[in-house]
């Protein structure tokens, strides 16, 4: 039987889903709700009952975006790059390496517009509090990744390796977005490996 829960989720689905492919694709300013709404498939009052206001609909595609981001990124790493006690000494250095693996597999994919966080935060992160927690929490939430990632390397500053690490990650992402040069995630993996070079043959 379906209950009122299960239209208002499958409603928000829709529109969540209409919003990150409109708003990633061409923006968040350059969609009106109406657009949103028609393409939705849903009546502008229930449009407005699920988002009072356009700013909680961009928050919510932020936070759902991010999710579904990091949780392929995850899942790609521990498929590619070993995982487990089990996993053997050259483990840590080649799920970094699957880290930027990924990314060039999605900078070749035909919808690839860049970070949706970085591209909200330019458009709206001055004056939304919500848009700028979102990319905050997103970017946080990357380093952390990374920072586990590289714990077992047993460097001297793990956090600061990780943040080397995102700064690459960063980048890649923002030089393909703009030139298109797919080889973005190629050269960020040949510096990450340097990075890590250098601390398994720090002395200190």
């Amino acid at each position: 039987m379906t209950t009122h829960g299960d239209v208002h989720d499958e409603v928000r689905t829709r529109i969540l889903d209409a919003a990150e492919r409109l708003f990633y694709e061409r923006g968040i300013q350059a969609v009106g709700m109406d657009e949103l709404r028609t393409a939705a498939g849903v009546s502008l009052k229930r449009l407005y009952g699920t988002f009072p206001a356009k700013h909680d609909l961009v928050e919510a595609y932020l936070r759902r975006r991010d999710a579904r981001w990091r949780a392929d990124l995850a899942a790609y790493v521990a498929a590619r790059g070993g995982a487990g006690a089990e996993a053997d000494a050259g483990a840590p250095a080649d799920r970094i390496r699957a880290v930027f693996d990924w990314l060039a597999g999605w900078f070749a994919a035909p919808d690839f517009h860049g970070c949706a966080f970085i591209n909200a935060y330019g458009e709206l992160g001055t004056t939304a509090e919500g848009v700028a927690r979102a990319t905050r929490d997103h970017k946080r939430a990357l380093h952390a990744y990374l920072a586990d990632l590289v714990r077992p390397l047993n460097h001297p500053s793990p956090t600061v390796l990780a943040t080397q690490l995102a700064f690459l990650v960063d980048g890649a992402i923002t030089a393909a977005a703009i030139s298109g040069d797919l080889t973005s995630a190629d050269t960020a993996a040949a510096a990450a490996r340097v990075l890590v070079g250098a601390s398994a043959t720090d002395p200190s």
